[in-house]
């Protein structure tokens, strides 16, 4: 009797705390209202009689047959006594003129990449207008330019306002009027791709908003399956924490092992095309205390989108999908949350991955890339990618770098580079190349196991952690690795993104899907 009170005893003490009984969290749920709604876009042939008219300048002249003739002679007299060009992000606001309460004049400009300018200009737009109650019309774009007004405008009018109680004023929801003279083309060009698009975006935005206290592990794939559901084409696969530890992924449960909201693996494939799928593999860190290596509490709640990578690659494959691209790909979402636990994994712990490797963990705030380990191991031995793409916010060192203008890009050779510069620069979402060298690999070593995940002192933080990271993707898999920790977040508003969670990542990677050549 008392060997098997022993026995009861040791199997006890082995199950984790969530497993006793004890719910995770408070249970109340901070809010059961979505988000405001966004204003339509629709497009016509000729703008509202009144409400508020933009116009898209490319230089001091106004198109022709916009306004009446008595408000035409009003708006060139404005433009000429503010000595209003036309140029890139210069703006002239009047009132009074006509019917319209308002009429917004914004410049285009003439130099530079003419889709950026459309989409930049239309998120302009959306945010000078945000609280407008007005019908807004906008015209001085071409019918092949339109979708491209579009999607700036749908980026820039995105808040997150689900939590507002005292206050609060709905914004308008009356339509956005894009004026065109090929109605049906403009239409179609917008729902064949920027319509999903944007909705890709949206879903990354707020899965990266979203408190931690909402978005866990298991929270996070219930959401996206909502996003998913009725789409054809895609296949979901989750993986719990008892099937990552009989499958030996060590270091994607041990990241998980000190919370109570225990960690998933997710996959969401859509097949559209032919061949093996593009694999899109993100850190998915729910919230990011820094473990034992605890971080300091300054800025720590931004910790909570520390799971934008994993965000935008099913943001991405969300876009892929809904707009029936031709094309296989993959999107994993790596999601544990970092907590100092009593059963958290300790600084000087060894790990195992998926495939055997072995781990020293120097530190566990450098956590990111050790989920990533097992999930690129897993996705190339279980569905053999044509490629794969890392993107992760997982260093502070490459904002210190790059700042918030650029994505660290590191890839082991120049064509796989290439085609995800090339991919950013035409997206508006840009990288820069930073180095992987030999020396890297040596500083990684561990005296104990195969590698380890941190190197104390380590001055190329960013170069070092792509290297951990491309050390579980075996060298026959082109593989590229964006590291975001710089622009996932937006301190304030730019042209069409809002201040908060940037959505970073859905639309290069997109863009790079669609376009990738072996």
């Amino acid at each position: 009797m008392r060997r098997h009170l022993f026995t009861l005893i040791l199997a006890t003490a082995s199950v984790p705390a969530l497993a006793q009984g004890v719910p995770a969290g408070s249970g109340v749920e901070p809010s059961t209202v979505a988000n405001s709604q966004a204003r339509s876009i629709v497009f016509a042939t000729r703008p509202a009689d009144d409400g508020v008219l933009v116009i898209l300048m490319r230089d001091a002249n106004l198109p022709n047959g916009v306004l009446g003739s008595a408000a035409e002679a009003s708006v060139k007299a404005a433009i000429a006594n503010a000595r209003f060009d036309g140029r890139d992000v210069s703006e002239l606001t009047l009132r009074g003129i006509g019917r319209h309460a308002r009429i917004e004049l914004v410049g285009l400009g003439s130099e530079g990449d003419a889709a950026d300018r459309l989409r930049r200009a239309g998120g302009r737009v959306a945010q000078n207008l945000r609280n407008e109650a007005q019908p807004v019309s906008i015209v001085g774009a071409a019918s092949d330019e339109a979708a491209s007004v579009a999607l700036g405008f749908s980026l820039g009018q995105y808040r997150f306002d689900r939590y507002k109680t005292v206050g609060k004023s709905a914004p308008s929801t009356q339509p956005a009027t894009i004026v065109v003279a090929d109605v049906r083309s403009a239409e179609a060009e917008w729902k064949s791709r920027g319509a999903a698009l944007a909705e890709g975006v949206t879903l990354t935005r707020d899965l990266s908003t979203e408190p931690a206290n909402v978005i866990y592990p298991e929270s996070f794939v219930a959401r996206v399956r909502e996003a998913f559901a009725g789409v054809s084409g895609v296949r979901i696969e989750v993986l719990d924490e008892a099937a990552m530890r009989r499958l030996g992924m060590g270091t994607l449960a041990g990241v998980g092992q000190g919370s109570r909201r225990p960690p998933r693996l997710m996959l969401v494939e859509y097949r559209g095309g032919s061949g093996a799928p593009i694999a899109l593999v993100g850190k998915g860190i729910t919230f990011d205390s820094g473990g034992i290596s605890i971080k300091d509490g300054a800025g720590m709640w931004e910790m909570k989108s520390d799971m934008a990578g994993a965000a935008a690659v099913m943001g991405a494959v969300v876009a892929l999908s809904k707009s029936r691209a031709n094309v296989n790909v993959m999107a994993v979402a790596a999601l544990a949350e970092n907590m100092p636990g009593g059963n958290a994994q300790r600084p000087g712990d060894v790990v195992r991955t998926y495939s055997g490797k072995t781990i020293e963990v120097i530190n566990t705030d450098a956590e990111g890339r050790l989920v990533l380990a097992d999930a690129n191991e897993y996705v190339i031995a279980n569905h053999k990618p044509a490629a794969l793409v890392n993107i992760a916010t997982l260093t502070g060192a490459v904002s210190l770098a790059l700042g918030y203008e650029y994505a660290g890009l590191f890839a082991r050779d120049d064509a796989m580079a290439a085609q995800m510069t090339a991919a950013g620069k035409a997206v508006g979402e840009e990288v820069w190349r930073l180095p992987l060298h030999p020396n890297h690999a040596r500083t990684m070593g561990s005296e104990i196991a195969d590698i380890k995940n941190s190197a104390e002192g380590g001055k190329p933080g960013a170069s070092l952690g792509a290297t951990f990271i491309g050390y579980f993707v075996d060298p026959s898999t082109p593989w590229a690795h964006l590291d975001i920790a710089g622009v996932n977040w937006a301190d304030s508003s730019d042209d069409m993104t809002p201040k908060g969670a940037s959505g970073w990542g859905v639309r290069i990677l997109d863009e790079f899907v669609r376009n990738w050549k072996r």
